[in-house]
């Protein structure tokens, strides 16, 4: 399958596998587990984070913030113009209101989050026409899988 992709795709493909992995590492560390990645406008790898909260004690430690942060460091700019930031669930409404202000070209995420997504289940802040910048969405790569880490670390907890 991979050999169907697009060099770009499978950029997108291989960021996802990174991203899943990062989430079973947070899980492992009692974290929620999110796993994101955000490939530069060439395709590379530019950062990478996992959920953050407990062990910082930072509620503002999504892993989506933490690897935007990243980028720009990487960058040098505040602006992720052509980056592309994969996560391995549908952002809320701080990490969406972050990919407009990063000017993210691109997201694509794995599980959509039916109580608190903002990127096209429950708001859509990051296509919103009245904002000055529109972010192009996918949703829904590897769903079950990143569906499957959620599922699993929260019936652990109960």
């Amino acid at each position: 399958m991979h050999d169907l992709l697009s060099p770009a795709d499978r950029a997108v493909d291989q960021a996802m596998d990174r991203a899943l992995g990062l989430a079973e590492q947070a899980a492992a560390a009692g974290e929620v587990p999110v796993g994101a990645v955000v490939l530069g406008p060439d395709g590379g790898r530019l950062s990478q984070a996992a959920n953050a909260r407990q062990s910082r004690h930072d509620p503002t430690a999504h892993a989506e913030i933490l690897a935007l942060r990243a980028a720009g460091a990487a960058l040098g700019d505040s602006h992720l113009e052509g980056c592309t930031l994969v996560v391995t669930l549908e952002p809320c409404t701080m990490c969406a209101g972050a990919i407009v202000l990063a000017r993210v070209a691109r997201l694509v995420f794995g599980a959509w989050e039916p109580r608190t997504g903002a990127c096209g289940s429950v708001r859509d802040v990051v296509r919103d026409p009245r904002s000055n910048h529109r972010v192009e969405v996918r949703g829904g790569l590897r769903e079950s899988q990143s569906q499957a880490l959620l599922t699993e670390f929260f019936a652990r907890r109960r």
